[in-house]
């Protein structure tokens, strides 16, 4: 008689099975072994949270649809971080995914490990029909107010792609742009264009941040990202204002 499978061997082949059907798995139900029991019931928690990642995934897919149903085939997603910090810019970022990129994990920044953040970037530069990324500066978003920095730095990001996209996903803006576009609603968690934009310019000005931290020591910027933290606040009191702050902003303006 053949000696079962250890426990080990076992887990090494189910890691490399994402199928809960697979004749391999359907053998193991039958092992009445412990270990072998708790490996199946680990295995299909991961089966389970593959499938939620990609029920969300085509959730997140029916803006884009709606616009491929409608003839649109460059569809861009844009979005912007960085309007409520005291320093730094607003940087905007926006992505053209093809029809039939899937990329598993996406969603609202704000809502994402900055590890996933990071490994998403990578796979969305690596998928990715175009990427193209606005900058507004402290001192412009002073001249003419963070709303319309937020809506410039959105228009200069679309400007910046390599290919002009024939249909626009917006978080929550209206552009002036001559290109279909629509508007929605916390979509950075509703549109997987949205997403990867909102990713993508998150990553980017946090890296920017962490500069600005080496070259203007004391404020945190690496761990704030420029927002009015104690640590941030209690710099700005003691070591006044840096070129990168918005002296518009309160209570900047005050050490103006």
């Amino acid at each position: 008689m053949d000696k079962p499978e250890s426990i080990a061997q076992i887990k090494v082949r189910l890691a490399e099975i994402l199928d809960e059907k697979h004749p391999y798995v359907k053998s193991l139900r039958q092992d009445t072994r412990q270990g072998v029991q708790k490996l199946l019931q680990q295995f299909d928690k991961k089966i389970a949270k593959a499938q939620q990642l990609v029920n969300k995934y085509q959730e997140m897919h029916s803006f884009e649809e709606v616009a491929l149903n409608n003839g649109y085939r460059l569809i861009a997603g844009i979005d912007e971080v960085g309007r409520g910090p005291l320093a730094g810019p607003v940087v905007a970022a926006a992505v053209i995914l093809a029809p039939d990129t899937v990329i598993l994990g996406l969603n609202d920044s704000k809502q994402l490990s900055a590890q996933n953040r990071e490994n998403l970037v990578k796979e969305i530069e690596e998928k990715a029909l175009a990427i193209g990324i606005g900058v507004i500066e402290p001192a412009e978003i002073d001249r003419i107010n963070i709303y319309q920095a937020s809506k410039q730095a959105m228009i200069v990001a679309v400007e910046k792609l390599s290919v002009t996209p024939d249909y626009l996903l917006i978080d929550a803006m209206n552009l002036t742009l001559a290109i279909p576009q629509e508007k929605i609603i916390k979509g950075d968690a509703r549109s997987v264009s949205i997403a990867a934009a909102s990713i993508i310019a998150k990553v980017y000005r946090d890296d920017l941040m962490a500069e600005y931290d080496q070259k203007y020591p004391g404020y945190g910027f690496t761990n704030n990202a420029g927002y009015g933290t104690k640590e941030h606040l209690n710099a700005l009191e003691k070591q006044g204002i840096t070129p990168i702050h918005r002296r518009s902003f309160s209570p900047v303006a005050n050490y103006v």
